[in-house]
């Protein structure tokens, strides 16, 4: 009887795991759910294991939990807790349903081939790719990645694109719960990436069920490997079973032949619809007997490579308040300087870009989450293994200076999180001056939008001689009090050219403390009434 009912607990705890998951990226206005980023996050399997490969620590042992679940209970992480998988359901379920509607018979699964060649080989060729210090494959099939960017690049546009479209009729109605909000920059690049995933899994989905978790996934097929060897499994009694093929057509791994009354343990995505389904109750979800684990046991390849994958870590260890807008642009003179950029900027928390690249799974978490817009998916600024990763670019916005939010929601630990005081201190970058670019200079006329929009004063106006006589003062740049926020960059008006710009460090560094210097007053105090 209790075997029946793990459907629905199935389907109440995936629920929970994907509205979680999603609002988390999509909640545009700071309901407090980011607070709970590390409780619906522990269990994502691959940022769990790069978190934990860098902290050693059971606060980043998520993936430990879920291969121990795994060996007790099967592939429950696919069904329960991957958004991914979630998704993909909710996708079957849809298309189940229209056909359903247009008068046709509702669709029915039939038994897959295992593709065992095509998942293994991508398996082994990202471990490989990770062993040899990239995590490019990694970040284009982990699920949760996965989901993270088709819910950044597409979902989250499209809502932002909505709620500002519905602000006049709301107004018109006297609600004001609604508000404007600014729109999310689109990279093209990801945009695309995300597209295609979600069409791919999105036909996979419709027409074959859980087609990609058993073929394409990584995760899934290491899943399936310990799965395989699972305590408590999904079994037919050959005795009850009259064959009449109710488990197998809602069975949506394909792993589950009737002819033969077998199961492939290693494919099977325990959502527990053949429980619910066989009329005889033929299937039970039970402990397995020994004969079987004698007849199947671990073989030896199997049992190096799991440990290979556990230590692949090694050489990853050993190795590696919203921006306020800018001022009215001014078309520079045609005697502007390019910027001379000597590379990308991490964001704070990540320590250096190496180690920002061999942690990050390009997720878009941090991206959907900024405040400021100041982060962005990348294509090749850092290289290629670094695709996708979040920058800081500083046309939509710059980095709030007390602001942490990045350093607290990243699952991996590719931005460990910052306190205030630190953040104010952390030099990402450095801002650079480029006199013949600046308005002073071309057009004989004050500005100071960078310097009013330094949070350290590490830009600054001095005097300025000119041949016209007029009082003019130019920015200065002190290079120890920068942490490279890009305020200066974000307000500086002059196109196409930058005259300020932040230049990345490779490695963070920490900026000196700005002084705290009391007001010079001029006033004369010999009057009651100076003003």
């Amino acid at each position: 009887m209790i075997s029946r009912h793990l459907k629905k607990a199935r389907v109440v705890i995936a629920i929970i795991f994907l509205v979680l998951t999603s609002i988390l990226f999509l909640d545009f206005r700071d309901a407090g759910i980011r607070y709970l980023s590390d409780e619906v996050l522990y269990l994502q399997f691959v940022p769990s294991v790069i978190k934990f490969l860098t902290e050693f620590s059971l606060g980043a042992a998520g993936f430990i939990l879920v291969l121990c679940t795994t060996l007790l209970f099967g592939r429950v992480y696919c069904s329960f807790v991957c958004p991914l998988g979630g998704l993909q359901d909710l996708i079957s379920r849809l298309s189940g349903i229209k056909t359903f509607r247009a008068g046709k018979k509702r669709r029915r699964y039939s038994v897959l081939k295992p593709h065992k060649y095509l998942r293994y080989a991508i398996l082994i060729l990202t471990v490989l790719f990770f062993v040899g210090g990239s995590g490019l494959l990694l970040n284009f099939l982990d699920p949760f990645s996965s989901f993270g960017r088709i819910l950044s690049n597409i979902f989250r546009p499209m809502l932002l694109a909505l709620n500002n479209i519905l602000v006049p009729l709301t107004e018109l109605s006297g609600y004001s719960g609604v508000y404007h909000v600014r729109g999310q920059p689109i990279t093209l690049f990801s945009f695309g990436v995300a597209f295609v995933t979600l069409l791919g899994v999105g036909w996979a989905s419709a027409v074959h069920g859980r087609l990609y978790c058993n073929s394409i996934c990584p995760v899934g097929t290491l899943l399936g490997l310990v799965a395989k060897h699972s305590m408590f499994r999904i079994q037919i009694s050959p005795a009850e079973c009259r064959g009449c093929g109710s488990c197998e057509h809602v069975c949506k791994a394909g792993c589950l032949d009737v002819k033969d009354k077998s199961i492939d343990l290693s494919r099977c995505v325990s959502c527990y619809n053949c429980l619910s389904s066989c009329p005889d109750h033929a299937l039970r979800f039970s402990v397995g007997s020994i004969k079987d684990l004698r007849k199947n046991p671990p073989s030896g390849g199997r049992r190096k490579f799991i440990t290979v994958f556990a230590a692949m870590g090694l050489s990853l260890t050993s190795g590696k308040g919203e921006a306020e807008q800018p001022a009215k642009i001014i078309q520079s003179r045609p005697t502007t300087i390019p910027e001379t950029r000597t590379g990308p900027i991490s964001p704070p928390g990540s320590g250096s870009v190496g180690k920002f690249i061999s942690k990050c799974t390009a997720c878009h978490l941090c991206v959907s989450i900024c405040p400021s817009r100041v982060l962005e998916p990348s294509f090749l600024e850092y290289d290629l293994n670094g695709i996708m990763m979040p920058r800081m670019v500083f046309h939509s916005g710059h980095c709030n200076f007390d602001c942490t939010i990045c350093s607290e929601v990243c699952p991996s630990g590719a931005i460990l999180p910052l306190g205030k005081e630190h953040k104010r201190e952390t030099q990402v970058g450095v801002a650079r001056f480029i006199r013949e670019n600046c308005v002073v200079f071309t057009d004989n006329t004050n500005c100071g939008a960078c310097s009013e929009h330094c949070p350290t004063k590490a830009v600054h106006m001095v005097s300025y001689p000119n041949d016209a006589g007029r009082k003019l003062v130019i920015p200065k740049v002190d290079e120890s009090l920068c942490v490279g926020c890009g305020g200066c960059e974000h307000a500086c008006p002059t196109r196409p050219y930058k005259a300020i710009y932040v230049n990345g460090n490779p490695v963070h560094k920490l900026a000196r403390k700005p002084e705290d210097k009391p007001l010079e007053s001029n006033a004369d105090d010999s009057d009651e009434f100076p003003f």
